[in-house]
């Protein structure tokens, strides 16, 4: 090809490109107009910008255009942000006073939260409501005649008391106040109540948010509050204090000026240190300013976890709450100033502790009470389970107290009751503790004390009661005291167990007689606690404070129809728990035993048998008796002697009806005891028998030194009689030895017809078992 014609095909090509890339070019022009001719028309006045641009096209560069200025016109057409409006000033304070803040006209124009809870609907619910309708009934007159007239400007009373009630029952008793105010451009009344009783819960006016909520909430025109809002703080009981950026006081409302002494005037310009000392409670200690802290450290200052005494010049201290922090437009400003919060709770602090101390305390003695012993109590108990020191308890009852009550009154018994206390407090050291348990009973808990040394403060303590004279319009009484005595050591049990221990042996020492002083060890109730014993001390002592003794009888019959005389009957004592099932014999008779309580079952015993015998419910023929066992702890009670002849005195009841059984057992331990008790009851014509004979060791050598009737062979040797040739031998010795002194045989728990015809060949007397008669319960008389 030519260079002519090569020159002709690059030239058209080159036309060609020329001419395509115009065309393109003014395509895209054409889309540039296109979008901004749609752009005039949503842009043109009046109104806010608002449509999207349509532009078909597939060039990238147009789509990416539209697409910008689509999402630039979305964003114009959003509103613009409005800041949100300034809070109320009084509202913020109402809503975070401890006192309850009502805005008052025709109805409720505000109230705040602390109302709301006491009468337990939202505040948008109260909005248009009467105070008067929120009142017990017979205040609502009361109230709406004084809002009524407060709001007309006559004269009506601006401070009662009443008694909001709530929707869900609850009722608050507030101390109400009433001031005339203006309020939002409309005169109105301010409202303001203390609670009587706090019945709610309400957030702390000196919250550490709360000053932090003050400042982004606009709260700097506190430092210069209007006339308006100073009006209505004026009227709250809070201390308000604002300060400029240096710390001195450019505010006071006028329950500040009432807690610091001093007017607005005078303080303003001032430090706060300058006018009152801020104290730590304890070592008097003065704080650092809260307001240069605050300030400073550009964050809250708070001491409201504790109560800090406020030093003031010419007046008693009082306890406040302290809060204090910067105030700021907004947290990225510079603070302008600080606010400073302080909430007097000087008297709800002697409340609280009042309350504490009636919680903890006997209101008539001022001792301390069950349930605060129970406590320290159980402190002793686990110290001394960790081996850091021994502890005694002392349960103590007065004797003859009820006298006093009786014949004098009850004025009379509470007189006697602090004079004891007194006694008590000036016996013991200021580490232990006096507790009145209710009644006439009290304790003491003596820690770190020795067994011997508690022996001796009980025993001084029987000694100052005994000899106290207490004289009552012209009258003199003289009481005792019995002391149950319980040592505190590794093996103790729980509260529960050790107040049960020492509540029996303080019936123990009472039963031995008045002035007297029992032991029970510690090891002794970790042994019944280990047996399972425990349990029936509990149902011990319920059954002898409910009398829910029963008595059963078992027939002794003689095996001669020709002998006149000798017990008829055995008496034997039952119990049954709280529900009435009758319990085991054996195991509350040893657990009697183990916690010293026999005597006071053996009492119950003897009693109602008389009675029983005086009623005729027991017939007793002629020349017969009926048979009661004595316990070795009975027998050894000295005073148990007067008490059975007191016992014949009062019922009526001969001697000769009644035969005692003693074991061998109780003999041994107590003989001096026993031989007094069998000389003098056996003169008077009662029987006596040695029960369970065979069983001990000095079971022949006792014999000649007691005036006995009867022999009962223990039913060891009975038992199998028939068919056992040792116990034969064994038991005709026996007959043979009480024939020489002139005894009668009571053969026992003769269970078998084979047994009964060995007895008699044997030549017992009387015979008891189940082979005659099983025991029966005895209806006692009402």
């Amino acid at each position: 090809m030519s260079l002519l014609g090569l020159l002709c095909i690059v030239l058209a090509i080159a036309a060609t490109l020329l001419a395509v890339l115009y065309w393109m070019q003014r395509r895209e022009l054409t889309g540039i107009e296109r979008i901004n001719d749609q752009l005039e028309r949503i842009l043109a006045p009046p109104g806010t910008p608002s449509g999207r641009i349509y532009l078909q096209s597939d060039e990238p560069r147009l789509q990416a255009l539209t697409q910008g200025v689509n999402r630039l016109l979305v964003r114009a057409a959003e509103p613009a942000p409005v800041a949100p409006p300034r809070t109320d000033l009084f509202a913020e304070l109402a809503d975070r006073s401890h006192e309850a803040v009502l805005v008052h006209r025709d109805g409720i124009l505000f109230a705040n939260r602390h109302f709301a809870a006491l009468v337990g609907l939202e505040r948008e619910q109260l909005l248009g409501r009467s105070l008067a309708e929120l009142v017990a009934p017979e205040c609502s007159e009361l109230v709406a005649n004084s809002l009524r007239r407060l709001l007309a400007g006559e004269s009506a009373p601006d401070r009662y008391e009443v008694e909001i009630v709530g929707f869900q029952a609850q009722v608050s008793r507030l101390e109400l106040t009433l001031r005339n105010i203006d309020y939002q451009g409309v005169p109105a009344l301010l409202v303001t109540g203390v609670e009587i009783v706090q019945t709610t819960t309400v957030r702390a006016l000196t919250e550490p948010t709360y000053a932090q909520e003050l400042a982004a909430t606009g709260m700097m025109r506190m430092l210069q509050p209007a006339t308006a809002t100073q009006t209505a703080l004026d009227c709250l009981a809070e201390a308000v204090i604002t300060t400029d950026v240096q710390g001195d006081v450019a505010y006071l409302n006028r329950a500040a000026e009432r807690l610091l002494r001093t007017t607005a005037g005078e303080a303003r310009g001032r430090a706060l240190t300058a006018i009152v000392d801020i104290a730590e409670e304890t070592d008097r200690r003065t704080f650092a300013d809260p307001i240069q802290q605050a300030l400073a450290g550009n964050a809250t200052v708070y001491l409201g976890r504790r109560a800090v005494p406020l030093r003031r010049e010419g007046g008693e201290d009082r306890l406040v709450e302290v809060s204090a922090s910067p105030l700021r437009a907004t947290p990225s400003e510079p603070a302008a100033g600080a606010v400073v919060l302080l909430h007097d709770v000087t008297e709800l602090r002697g409340t609280a502790r009042q309350l504490s101390y009636q919680a903890t305390h006997d209101a008539l003695t001022g001792l301390v009470n069950r349930r605060e012993l129970e406590r320290r109590l159980e402190d002793a108990v686990e110290t001394a389970r960790r081996g850091d020191g021994m502890h005694i308890l002392c349960y103590l009852d007065l004797d003859r107290f009820k006298q006093v009550n009786d014949t004098s009154g009850h004025q009379a018994g509470d007189r006697l009751l602090r004079d004891v206390a007194r006694l008590l407090r000036e016996a013991v050291r200021d580490s232990d503790t006096v507790a009145r348990l209710g009644g006439d009973e009290f304790a003491m808990l003596l820690i770190g004390c020795p067994l011997e040394k508690a022996r001796q403060i009980a025993d001084d303590v029987c000694r100052r009661i005994a000899d106290h004279r207490f004289v009552w319009k012209d009258r003199i009484f003289q009481i005792g005291v019995s002391v149950g005595i319980v040592e505190l050591a590794r093996e103790s049990g729980s509260v529960e167990d050790v107040l049960a221990a020492a509540d029996s042996a303080c019936y123990v020492a009472k039963k031995q007689g008045s002035g007297n002083v029992s032991i029970y060890s510690a090891r002794d109730e970790a042994a019944a606690r280990s047996s399972g014993e425990i349990h029936w001390l509990q149902q011990l002592q319920a059954a002898i404070r409910g009398d829910r003794f029963e008595l059963a009888t078992q027939s002794i019959v003689p095996v001669s129809p020709t002998l006149r005389s000798g017990p008829v009957m055995e008496v034997f004592v039952r119990m049954r728990d709280e529900a009435g099932q009758p319990l085991e014999p054996l195991k509350f008779v040893k657990a009697a035993e183990r916690y010293r309580l026999m005597g006071v079952v053996d009492r119950w015993v003897v009693q109602h048998t008389l009675d029983a015998i005086a009623a005729g419910m027991l017939v007793v023929p002629p020349g017969r008796c009926v048979a009661m066992n004595i316990s070795a702890q009975t027998l050894a009670d000295t005073a148990f002697l007067e008490f059975v002849v007191d016992g014949f005195d009062r019922t009526g009841v001969q001697p000769g009806q009644v035969c005692f059984e003693l074991s061998e057992t109780a003999v041994v331990a107590n003989l001096e005891h026993a031989q007094r008790f069998v000389g003098v009851l056996h003169g008077m014509g009662c029987r006596f028998a040695l029960d369970d004979f065979g069983s001990g060791v000095g079971s022949f050598s006792n014999l000649k030194n007691l005036p006995l009737d009867y022999l009962k062979i223990d039913g060891a040797f009975t038992r199998n009689l028939g068919r056992d040739t040792v116990n034969q031998a064994l038991v005709a010795a026996m007959i043979q030895l009480a024939r020489t002194l002139n005894f009668q045989v009571i053969a026992e728990q003769v269970e078998d017809a084979e047994s009964l015809e060995a007895a008699q060949r044997l030549g017992v007397d009387f015979i008891q078992g189940y082979v005659v008669a099983r025991p029966q319960p005895l209806p006692l008389a009402a």
